[in-house]
């Protein structure tokens, strides 16, 4: 499945601890006084709005709901086509020749810019260094008892000569990486393999990933060796236990029949090797009989083990202690919700935000590039920063910044 989206009909941010639900009583205001024409009525269809959240209830980075003016949906066996306006579209052709006018390239602007070249890579907010010293930290507060786990991240600054090649990244990233899930809103981009929860027509659902191991790896021992020596490897097991527990945990009050296999599989992806486990539930009726939609789950589930730690209001603490910088939106929620609770949301990982002005002059884009890891007791910092470094491959190469050498 897939959606995609040009022009802005309507827009709303929040911040804070109350921004999903801001935004969810922000779209219900919206959907209660918008005339509807769906004649499908299934996932996506309809009044529909992508988003992205910040990772932190402290960022001030604002999270974003944008309802598109036009809106392309497919599936396997179906496309459609949804406009939103604020007059009547009379017809199927008025509709097609409004998505005509808002992809129309102005004129004296080339319809495929020349590809920025990528003027260099410099550590970003969380360097190497830094990283090195908050893993350390997070390893003895781990060791102490203050948390479980602790997932910390680092980022570098890839810095163009002209504007961020976003578009050109993204087919790069769909085309590569085809079991992830592709985004793109506002500057935030990348293929995440985590999904954070689906729920379509009242079944909720959710790829939990914790644990990883660099391809490298397998091509340097054979992929056989190494894969089994990764599901029976104790610290990435004791890793991957915590995030499915801290789902099953937050999620099992809205749910009924919830589905957790007793063993996770190993995904596979061109870069690295994750463990992961497909959960999946009936979401359950409240009081009144309606039931949680996509924006409510991610309000309660976020953020998981997975992207934050055990447990994660501690884990959150020393995220910010220890990383000293705010993530933004790397690591939060990010995908679309329609106006029957129907909705996707991944996490958004192995992505990056543009960062206009940032480049080596003022008209010059650079595009911040993010990656993390689970720290638990075994964890060593040099293995976790070339952990990051697997992680961060996907995006630098997209984005022309690995060297021909990678």
């Amino acid at each position: 499945m897939g959606l995609s989206g040009l022009g802005v009909a309507a827009r709303a941010t929040a911040a804070g601890q109350d921004r999903f639900v801001l935004l969810q009583e922000w779209f219900a205001r919206l959907a209660r006084v918008s005339e509807v024409t769906d004649p499908l009525l299934r996932p996506g269809t309809g009044l529909m709005a992508f988003g992205s959240f910040a990772f932190s209830k402290t960022s001030s980075v604002p999270s974003r709901l944008v309802v598109p003016r036009v809106m392309l949906g497919l599936t396997e066996d179906s496309a459609w086509l949804t406009v939103a306006s604020s007059t009547p579209i009379g017809s199927p052709a008025a509709a097609l020749d409004l998505l005509d006018v808002i992809s129309t390239v102005p004129a004296g602007v080339q319809a495929e810019p020349r590809l920025s070249a990528v003027q260099d890579v410099v550590p970003g907010h969380v360097g190497p260094d830094d990283f090195l010293d908050a893993v350390a930290g997070g390893v003895d507060h781990i060791r102490a008892g203050s948390v479980e786990k602790l997932v910390l991240g680092r980022d570098v600054l890839v810095r163009f000569a002209g504007p961020a090649p976003v578009a050109q990244a993204v087919d790069t990233l769909s085309s590569h990486y085809s079991d992830c899930w592709t985004y793109s809103l506002e500057g935030l981009f990348g293929a995440t393999p985590e999904m954070l929860i689906q729920v379509l027509d009242g079944t909720a659902r959710a790829r939990v990933l914790a644990g990883t191991l660099d391809r490298e790896e397998g091509r340097l021992r054979g992929d056989a060796l190494a894969k089994a020596e990764f599901l029976a490897d104790p610290k990435q097991r004791h890793e991957h236990d915590l995030a499915i527990r801290s789902l099953t945990e937050t999620l099992g009050p809205l749910v009924s029949g919830l589905n957790a296999p007793p063993e996770p599989f190993v995904l596979e992806l061109p870069n690295v090797w994750h463990l992961a486990s497909d959960v999946h539930a009936g979401i359950a009726p409240r009081v009144d009989g309606s039931r949680p939609g996509a924006l409510d789950l991610v309000d309660v589930v976020h953020p998981t083990a997975a992207v934050c730690g055990t447990p994660r209001e501690r884990a959150g603490e020393l995220i910010r202690d220890l990383e000293d910088t705010d993530r933004g939106r790397f690591a939060g929620p990010v995908g679309w919700v329609d106006a029957h609770g129907n909705g996707e949301f991944g996490i958004a990982l192995r992505g990056g935000v543009v960062e206009p002005g940032l480049g080596t002059a003022p008209d010059q884009d650079a595009v911040r590039v993010w990656a993390g890891c689970g720290i638990v007791d075994a964890s060593e910092p040099e293995s976790e920063l070339k952990e990051t470094d697997a992680k961060m491959r996907p995006m630098l190469g997209a984005l022309g910044a690995l060297p021909a050498t990678q």
